[in-house]
C-alpha cells in the first residue's frame, strides 16, 4: 500500500511527495516487528533501487509469508533522483547532513523531522547506500563501535562481505542512522557499488540478506538463506592509500582481491608527457574493499582502503 510520508510545495505550482510502500499481513496480531529500508538518500546513489524494486516485487508474489510489517522507502531525496546530484536540488544540501530535522523548520529540514518521525519506533532499519562516482565499493554494513554490541548480531545476517565497526569520534551526528539510533531505532548503514550505477550482483547479495534479516526476526516465514559470514573489523585493521600525483589513475589489482606488502596497486600517468607520474606500491599485507573507480586524481585523492593494518 503506498503512502505519503510528507508533501512539500514546491516553486511553479509544483509539489514534491516522498512516499513508501506499506505492507502488512492480512490478519494483524498488534505483536508484529517491522524492518524499514531506507534508501536515496543521496541521489546519486541508485544501487538501493534495485533493491526496493525487487523487495516490493518478491514481498507482492509472497504476501502470504509475511507476519511482520515491512516500510520501502526508495526515494528520501526525489529531488535528487530525478536529478542524479548527491544533494537535495534547491536547497543545496546534503540531505544525510540535516537529521533530526525539525517540524518547523526549513523545507529541508521539515522533511528530515517527517522522515524520522515515520521511521521511530521501527525494530530495525537499513539505510542503503552506494559509494560515489569516483570509488567503488564491496557490500559492507558500517556500523559504529557505541552500536556495534546492539548491531553486529543483525549486520552479520545481511549477506555483505565486510563489517566495518569504525571509531565513534568519526561518526557524523547529523545522519540518519545517527539519528535513529539515537532515538533508540536500531539502524545499520548499508555501503556497496558505485554511484550513479547499479551493480545487479551485489544488490541481489544484499536482498538475501534481507530476507535472511527478516526471515530471523519473524518478519518473513521462510527457510533462513544460506548467507556469507563477513569479516568483521575496526578502523584499526584499515589503511587508506592516497595519490600523492595528479594525473590518470591505471590499477594493476581487483576490487576484493588480496595484496601483499610491495604489490603495485596501480599507476598514475601523466598522458602530456607519457611518464608514470608515481607507482603505488602496497604498504602492508590485506585486502582492497575500497577501490578507485574514476581515472582522474588529484594529489591526495583516495586510491584504496586495504583490510590489514599496516
Amino acid at each position: 500500500m503506498l503512502q505519503d510520508i510528507v508533501s512539500v510545495q514546491l516553486p511553479v505550482n509544483e509539489q514534491m511527495r516522498l512516499r513508501k510502500n506499506h505492507f502488512e499481513p492480512y490478519a494483524k496480531t498488534g505483536n508484529e516487528k517491522r524492518i524499514c529500508i531506507v534508501t536515496g538518500v543521496h541521489g546519486d546513489e541508485l544501487e538501493g533501487q534495485y533493491v526496493c524494486y525487487e523487495l516490493v516485487r518478491q514481498i507482492s508474489e509472497s504476501i502470504h509469508k509475511l507476519n511482520g510489517i515491512v516500510d520501502i522507502y526508495p526515494s528520501v531525496n526525489p529531488l535528487g533522483m530525478d536529478s542524479i546530484q548527491r544533494e537535495m536540488p534547491i536547497f543545496d544540501l546534503d540531505m544525510n547532513m540535516i537529521f533530526p530535522g525539525c517540524e518547523t523548520g526549513a523545507v529541508a529540514e521539515h522533511i528530515a523531522a517527517a522522515i524520522i518521525n515515520d521511521i521511530a519506533g521501527a525494530d530495525i532499519c537499513i539505510d542503503i547506500h552506494a559509494s560515489n562516482i569516483f570509488l567503488k565499493e564491496i557490500p559492507q554494513v558500517r556500523i559504529s563501535e557505541d552500536t556495534a554490541p546492539k548491531l553486529l548480531p543483525y549486520a552479520k545476517m545481511l549477506n555483505v562481505d565486510f563489517v566495518w565497526v569504525h571509531s565513534s569520534v568519526s561518526v557524523m551526528e547529523a545522519t540518519l542512522s545517527y539519528s535513529l539510533n539515537k532515538i533508540g531505532t536500531p539502524t545499520l548503514v548499508a555501503e556497496m557499488g558505485v554511484g550513479m550505477r547499479i551493480t545487479k550482483s551485489y544488490c541481489e547479495q544484499l536482498l538475501d540478506g534481507i530476507f535472511n534479516l527478516m526471515t530471523h526476526m519473524g518478519i518473513w516465514n521462510d527457510e533462513p538463506k544460506n548467507v556469507s559470514h563477513p569479516i568483521v573489523s575496526t578502523d584499526g585493521d584499515v589503511s587508506l592509500i592516497y595519490s600523492e600525483s595528479t594525473g590518470i589513475y591505471m590499477p594493476a589489482i581487483r576490487h576484493w582481491a588480496g595484496i601483499s606488502k610491495g604489490d603495485r596497486l596501480g599507476d598514475i600517468l601523466n598522458p602530456l608527457t607519457g611518464t608514470v607520474e608515481q607507482e603505488i606500491i602496497a604498504p602492508c599485507n590485506g585486502i582492497v574493499f575500497t577501490l578507485r573507480e574514476y581515472p582522474v586524481v588529484y594529489q591526495g585523492s583516495l586510491i584504496a582502503r586495504i583490510l590489514g593494518g599496516c
